[in-house]
């Protein structure tokens, strides 16, 4: 049986910190991976440079996507996910601050299965990961991958 894992694309190092301890915080063992730009994070879900050596048939079970990323924003790696035969079906949660209306709408648009606004406050941030992790953990069906 695969491991089941998360990819946590993410490029302020405080937050990744936070979310690391927060899944730590709430006794969620799953391996994450975390990918720093968004060109990282195709790479690595595409098997493709320095993850060309990857399995491809091990996928994240879910996928936490921030939008403000370098190199390539998170609309574009969702958009490009969407748009591939082997990640258009893979559980994507956009994980961010932005509260603006247009970047809710456009991640749905483009496939987001979830969206949720980074709380400020640990004690909040801790409970929505908590949440997150019975759900797309434990909950979820994913789609069998091909």
């Amino acid at each position: 049986m695969k491991e089941k894992f998360i990819l946590l694309v993410e490029d302020n190092p405080d937050d990744e910190a936070l979310t690391m301890r927060a899944f730590k915080k709430n006794n969620i063992k799953n391996k994450i991976v975390v990918a720093r730009d968004g060109v990282e994070a195709l790479d690595f879900l595409l098997c493709r440079n320095v993850y060309s050596d990857r399995d491809p048939m091990e996928m994240p079970e879910v996928i936490l996507l921030d939008l403000k990323l370098p190199k390539l924003d998170g609309l574009e790696v969702l958009r490009q996910m969407r748009n591939n035969e082997h990640t258009k079906l893979l559980p994507v949660v956009v994980l961010t601050s932005s509260k603006e209306d247009q970047d809710i709408i456009e991640s749905y648009n483009l496939g987001a299965n979830s969206y949720i606004r980074k709380p400020v406050d640990f004690i909040q941030f801790s409970k929505a990961i908590k949440h997150l992790g019975v759900y797309w953990l434990l909950l979820n069906e994913t789609p069998p991958q091909k």
